[in-house]
């Protein structure tokens, strides 16, 4: 495996951001940037223009990783050449489709093969229902997925995902890696301390969320708020929910996406179902960064004792809000679990996607760092 980085700056286009070789036919390009930058068309004619063999699928972020640096207003790319891994890429508008279940179970479809060993998806942000797309993704087939939905910083107005064209709103892109010689780890942390009471879910529709114990769901949130109640939906990335679907079973974080004042709703990026119990979050600085170095232990783990080639980072916009100044110090605690050796790259979402340790069964996350690794033998 081989990969180079590159960086768009603006009146020079795309720059090498380390050693590189142009002779290389890569195979698949990873683009991450500002929603506003990726609508330019010049940046994705001149990757075309770079990598004409090579699958190039764009995803817009709240922020993007590139080696251990925390970028905003840009726009990455890292090029991967697989030497023994053959991969497909499938794109979907979600449009085509009743709802986020049957998108996943499309792509898994589509790229269902008896040596398909992993899935890496990216998919739009605000109109996907996260925990519905992993269920389709994993229907009908035990593969495992990773990966993350597309961001748009703090404004939360449209996210953007393309393959091998002009990214645009509304789809998700799957992609898939085959064969004997590839090596994938997986591993993902949050780090948040939950607070105040456990309250029941006793109204909800998928990932709308309408009451708790009985009462209005988005009135118990801005009680437990105060002033910063006014600054919803932006100011629920602070205050994420934990919410377990039974007793015993893994903490999962939930962000809010949206609120609706005349239904006194809450829509998150992901499930919230009836019967299951929330409780409140906030953040524990060092947790957090210490989230992030398990959640590389956890990925390096999974390659027996192989080391990574490449480092996929998909951590939440609202850890990077948090962390603010400190940012950069959990991509720095990556960096010192998995060593110099492999390419960092990644972004800051609107939700991650990765197994649940404990359990193997993949899930949408919120709030965690996400991390992918491979090599190949």
């Amino acid at each position: 495996m081989k990969t180079s980085q590159l960086r768009w700056i603006e009146d020079k286009g795309w720059t090498y951001t380390g050693n590189t070789s142009e002779s290389i036919n890569y195979n698949l390009v990873l683009v991450f940037g500002e929603r506003l930058l990726l609508q330019n068309p010049e940046i994705f004619n001149q990757l075309k223009s770079r990598f004409p063999k090579a699958d190039i699928v764009c995803t817009s972020t709240s922020g993007d990783i590139l080696d251990t640096q925390v970028l905003d207003n840009s726009v990455v790319a890292t090029a991967i050449y697989f030497e023994k891994t053959p991969i497909k890429s499938v794109f979907l508008s979600i449009s085509n489709f009743s709802n986020s279940f049957e998108v996943g179970k499309a792509i898994s479809e589509r790229l269902s093969s008896d040596d398909l060993k992993h899935i890496l998806v990216l998919s739009d942000g605000g109109k996907v229902n996260g925990s519905q797309l992993v269920k389709g993704l994993t229907y009908h087939y035990g593969v495992k997925v990773t990966g993350g939905l597309a961001g748009d910083g703090k404004r939360f107005e449209k996210t953007l995902v393309g393959l091998n064209e002009q990214p645009s709103e509304g789809n998700v892109v799957g992609i898939g890696f085959y064969g004997d010689s590839i090596k994938i780890g997986h591993g993902s942390l949050g780090g948040w301390d939950l607070f105040g009471a456990e309250r029941l879910v006793t109204k909800s529709e998928d990932n709308v969320l309408y009451e708790l114990d009985g009462q209005s769901a988005l009135d118990l949130y801005k009680m437990y708020l105060g002033e910063k109640a006014k600054e919803l939906p932006g100011s629920a990335l602070l205050f994420p929910l934990g919410m377990k679907y039974q007793e015993g079973s893994d903490t999962l974080v939930r962000t809010i996406l949206n609120i609706d004042e005349k239904e006194k709703s809450m829509t998150f990026a992901g499930d919230i179902p009836v019967g299951a119990s929330v409780r409140l979050m906030k953040a524990n600085f060092e947790k957090l960064i210490d989230g992030a170095s398990i959640a590389a232990e956890q990925s390096n783990a999974h390659l027996n004792a192989d080391s990574a080639d490449l480092a996929l980072l998909i951590s939440c916009v609202g850890r990077k809000l948090v962390l603010d100044q400190r940012i950069e110090e959990e991509v720095e605690a990556v960096r010192s679990v998995l060593g110099k050796k492999p390419t960092l790259a990644g972004f800051y979402s609107y939700g991650e996607i990765s197994p649940v340790v404990s359990e193997m069964n993949c899930e949408l996350h919120n709030q965690t760092m996400t991390i992918t690794t491979f090599t190949e033998n």
